[in-house]
């Protein structure tokens, strides 16, 4: 017997390749998962701060409004007042009279200054609204993204353990497609 001489036969020489080649692939799919779970942090990082920026800008929409809710209702109290000074200036002495409509044109000049602050908080609100929008637009992009980033990585998983190399292309492709739509979230 030579202790230094080896034979394989045809099968045993398939399945040491096909061990080598397997984990070939799956140094592939470790790297590729690595990658992906790398980038998947990155993209629902984003994802949740776009998110949260957006609810801030929601917020401050709606305290926009409430405040100008607030000044047309101050709007309304003072134009009742300056409608009971008119009834008041139609129903007294004519010596009162002169009283009473000086409040009314009181009541008038404080009517524009109200209404002015309430369209202007109104106008705020529009626009922290506006901004609220166009910041959700990519968060749902990012959203997307990370959806097939995470379908990539659970197909490279399967890819491991079956050695499907066809699997490991889906993989692939679901990345490409999330990384496509992380990049047009950003741009």
């Amino acid at each position: 017997m030579s202790e230094g001489f080896h034979v394989h036969g045809p099968e045993a020489h398939h399945i040491e390749h096909e061990a080598q080649s397997g984990s070939t692939l799956a140094q592939q799919v470790a790297i590729f998962t690595a990658i992906l779970a790398s980038l998947g942090a990155v993209v629902g990082y984003q994802g949740s701060d776009t998110q949260e920026e957006a609810m801030l800008f929601k917020n401050e929409a709606v305290l926009k409004k409430t405040q100008a809710s607030d000044q047309w209702n101050y709007y309304q109290a003072v134009s009742n007042k300056g409608h009971l000074m008119e009834l008041a200036s139609s129903l007294a002495e004519p010596s009162k009279a002169d009283y009473y409509k000086k409040q009314v044109e009181k009541y008038q000049e404080k009517k524009k200054d109200i209404k002015k602050k309430a369209d202007q908080l109104e106008e705020e609100s529009r626009l922290a609204n506006e901004k609220s929008e166009q910041l959700m637009h990519p968060r749902r992009r990012l959203a997307q993204a990370m959806t097939l980033i995470q379908i990539a990585i659970s197909l490279a998983s399967i890819t491991a353990l079956t050695r499907k190399k066809w699997l490991f292309i889906l993989a692939i492709v679901s990345a490409l497609g999330g990384t496509t739509l992380w990049l047009t979230a950003l741009f």
